[in-house]
């Protein structure tokens, strides 16, 4: 995302704007509605999509999670439901909300914590 000082704040954002604030296009953002439920943004009565900052917020989410930790489709929406992001709602990822921190669960910080252990052997030879 780039970061524009001259970017302007509105309640609604259009597709297209959404895909320039985003680096994405607007057929990803499309069919994301259809992978992610969390992703329903409202239509005007034209039929247009009206994107809030909580959507675009979501999306960028998503592009993170996507593209820079690489996760599948499906790591993405299990992440995002584990989050609390509960997909009988219509609870969105806004800026003013902290994002909730799911603690691990014993079994895997025990994998993590042999694996370490195992790389500091390794490094110590």
């Amino acid at each position: 995302m780039t970061s524009d000082p001259k970017q302007i704040k509105k309640l609604y954002y259009s597709i297209g704007e959404v895909s320039k604030m985003t680096e994405l296009k607007a057929y990803v953002l499309r069919y994301w509605e259809t992978e992610f439920k969390q992703l329903k943004p409202p239509k005007n009565r034209a039929g247009n999509r009206t994107y809030r900052q909580s959507d675009v917020d979501l999306i960028l989410f998503i592009k993170d999670l996507l593209y820079n930790k690489k996760f599948t489709i499906e790591g993405a929406r299990t992440q995002i439901v584990s989050m609390g992001e509960d997909d009988k709602t219509e609870k969105k990822i806004d800026e003013e909300k902290p994002v909730k921190v799911v603690p691990a669960k014993k079994e895997t910080l025990v994998k993590i914590k042999q694996e370490l252990e195992t790389l500091l052997e390794l490094l110590r030879k």
